[in-house]
């Protein structure tokens, strides 16, 4: 089905757009949430309106959450929990959590339906998008490590997979290396032992010319 959205939607499109979406999503979810219509005639008549609204409401928006953003950027959230020996917690990190942790951090309230993530359920570091407006998305990090352990902890084995991954590089780099020295070698080999064959063909043609005077 196709909807004229009257709002910006994430990952589908801004106030304005007209979407072709799955009848499901759009019945169920779109239409009921005031978030779009039906794109009939009459509506699309209203695009370039709601288009305008939202781009002014749009820009005043990101102008007064510009400094949320800015805080919520890079910022990094630790979380103690539970968990067993394959690092995985008993229980989740859920955006209800992740939200009550900003407004302890930073004294804000975030609705977790803005927090895209799924629960998290493992060690370790993980990401979160926080959806400001369709512009604004900063990005923070969510740190999970083992109850009576430093969070520190948790990023042990990123960094050793990061040490890992720089020496495999260089491995790589090395052997290709070795491989272009072996292959000059063997150019200079072949070219050599050509002109050694041509040298040698020379020679015994000016003999048999000797011979033949």
């Amino acid at each position: 089905m196709k909807v004229l959205l009257i709002k910006d939607v994430y990952k589908l499109g801004r106030a304005g757009d007209v979407k072709k979406v799955a009848t499901g999503y759009g019945r169920n979810y779109l239409l009921p949430q005031s978030l779009a219509v039906l794109a009939t005639p009459g509506a699309l008549k209203q695009a370039d309106r709601i288009w305008d609204q939202a781009e002014t409401r749009r820009a005043i928006e990101n102008v007064e959450l510009s400094g949320l953003a800015d805080q919520l950027s890079g910022l990094r959230l630790i979380f103690p929990a539970k968990a067993g020996e394959t690092d995985k917690l008993y229980g989740s990190v859920t955006p209800q959590m992740i939200a009550d942790e900003i407004k302890e951090q930073i004294e804000v309230d975030v609705d977790r339906r803005q927090i895209d993530t799924q629960p998290i359920r493992t060690i370790g570091l993980h990401k979160a998008n926080v959806r400001l407006t369709i512009d604004l998305i900063p990005e923070l990090e969510v740190l999970v490590h083992r109850e009576g352990e430093s969070p520190e902890s948790a990023l042990i084995p990123l960094e050793s997979e990061q040490v890992e991954g720089e020496v495999d590089e260089e491995l790589d780099a090395l052997l290709e290396t070795a491989d272009l020295l072996i292959e000059d070698e063997l150019i200079a080999d072949i070219e050599e032992a050509e002109q050694e064959i041509e040298q040698e063909t020379e020679s015994e043609t000016e003999q048999l010319a000797e011979e033949t005077e």
